[in-house]
């Protein structure tokens, strides 16, 4: 049940995010952003890992900002991996990160999960 709620939160955040800011991020459905939070979740739980465990010297030097610069490949990877998923440039995979993540962070929050 609770893979099932992120995965419906993070789809529903990435409409509206992309729906908000068409200039960063573009999901041709419903059908994509779920396909997005899944490979999103994937992409996190097996590639992330890795790479912070081979950056982990560049993140300790940057005091962890570099991890944004992760996310944002993340998101990339993401674009180029599901088609109807649009992120416009690095700049816009890293905003499209952030907000994200915030907003994820707001409505687990607010529902009352353990993230």
């Amino acid at each position: 049940m609770n893979l099932l709620f992120r995965i419906l939160v993070t789809s529903i955040l990435v409409l509206i995010i992309s729906y908000f800011f068409p200039s960063i991020a573009h999901v041709a459905g419903v059908k994509s952003a779920i396909i997005v939070a899944i490979v999103l979740g994937l992409l996190n739980v097996f590639v992330k890992p890795i790479f912070v465990f081979f950056t982990f010297p560049i993140t300790v030097f940057s005091l962890g900002l570099f991890l944004l610069i992760i996310n944002a490949g993340m998101i990339a990877l993401c674009a180029n991996l599901v088609d109807g998923f649009v992120v416009k440039g690095f700049f816009g995979a890293l905003l499209f990160s952030i907000i994200l993540s915030l907003s994820q962070s707001v409505v687990y929050k607010l529902a009352g999960e353990n993230k």
